[in-house]
């Protein structure tokens, strides 16, 4: 579980003083939940996400994983940004190992054999193997995406946070990657963590939704639970009235900037 307790994140400016970025933030994230924070361009969405994977430390407050506080870059947590972050120089394969070549395989006691046949394991099951050669200006968006995938969960994450993963798809390339992510995180039983600005990919994906910005840029606003009959496949969701309800509900939180709690639609 991940637990935010009046996280605050501020940045130095350059003539002295500071820009306050996210203000009080309290939040839970469920331990294999799959997480949405949303918001608007500035609100500070991306800022609470890199102090919960210790890319920035809160200027107030606190960030709990697993009932410690954090310290320092987590092992077991990964990170896909926005960008992807692949090297443009290496391969498919070298950008996928490239988390065993920085050393999470041999702090879990893993040889450099077994790392790479991880990584070829990987490639193989999200059908990249063909591609290992490659590099990532060869790639179209959603293979590389994917080998961003695939470095993440070569070091075995408990912890996945994502920073608008699918902002540079088009409309069914992203459809088809929220499904593949959604699967992933299922199989593995991650705890997943997104910011995003899209209300209607937070409402499919995820169980539990907070709300930042509107009158009050900085805080969570309003946090709103998903409720689906999982009983039902998720890809039929869209097409719910609960959906669009919720993505009303979501719309109307960012609008109103509320500090309503656990709201759902009637």
């Amino acid at each position: 579980m991940v637990e935010l307790k009046g996280v605050s994140v501020a940045y130095p400016l350059p003539r002295g003083g500071t820009a306050q970025a996210v203000k009080g933030a309290n939040a839970v994230f469920a331990e294999g939940g799959f997480s949405a924070i949303i918001g608007p361009s500035g609100c500070g969405k991306t800022s609470l996400l890199r102090a919960i994977a210790a890319l920035v430390a809160p200027s107030e407050g606190e960030v709990m994983i697993g009932g410690s506080a954090l310290r320092g870059v987590r092992g077991r947590t990964a990170v896909i940004f926005q960008d992807y972050c692949l090297l443009p120089w290496k391969t498919v394969f070298a950008n996928a190992e490239l988390p065993l070549r920085l050393g999470a395989n041999t702090a879990r006691g893993g040889s450099r054999k077994a790392g790479r046949e991880k990584v070829e394991s990987l490639l193989a099951e999200f059908g990249l193997a063909q591609f290992a050669k490659r590099y990532p200006s060869q790639l179209s968006g959603g293979m590389k995406q994917r080998v961003a995938i695939v470095r993440a969960l070569a070091a075995e994450p408990e912890l996945l946070l994502m920073d608008e993963p699918f902002s540079s798809l088009d409309a069914l390339s992203r459809e088809d990657a929220q499904d593949f992510v959604l699967s992933v995180q299922r199989e593995r039983r991650l705890t997943v963590v997104m910011v995003t600005h899209s209300i209607e990919e937070a409402a499919y994906l995820a169980d539990s939704v907070y709300v930042m910005g509107g009158s009050n840029p900085g805080a969570i606003t309003a946090h709103i639970e998903i409720r689906r009959d999982e009983s039902q496949p998720r890809a039929g969701f869209r097409g719910n009235p609960r959906f669009h309800e919720y993505c009303s509900a979501l719309r109307g939180a960012l609008a109103e900037g509320s500090g309503a709690k656990g709201g759902k639609p009637g």
